[in-house]
């Protein structure tokens, strides 16, 4: 007799890794967008009645700040995924 249990299938534990780490980056990529595709030019005119160093915010986020987030959000998901490996257990071993 077959057990049709999905969680108890070989490679369930590599599934439920690669969900976690498409949801996190989906989640990221979502941020991102929102950021600069959002902030940089649909709500661009709303934030321009905001300054940030001197310079309007939608401006700002169009020159500047995507750019900037986009750097963070490179930090944000190496810090996600050291934590998603070491709950998996596939980290690099020091």
């Amino acid at each position: 007799m077959t057990d049709n249990n999905p969680d108890k299938q070989p490679g369930h534990e590599n599934r439920e890794y690669w969900r976690a780490n498409i949801r996190l980056m989906s989640g990221l990529l979502l941020v991102w967008f929102l950021v600069s595709f959002g902030c940089g030019i649909l709500w661009v005119d709303y934030l321009n009645q905001w300054h940030f160093f001197g310079f309007k915010l939608g401006f700002w986020f169009s020159q500047q700040g995507s750019i900037v987030v986009f750097v963070i959000l490179i930090f944000v998901y190496a810090w996600r995924m050291n934590q998603l490996d070491k709950v998996h257990g596939v980290d690099e071993q020091e």
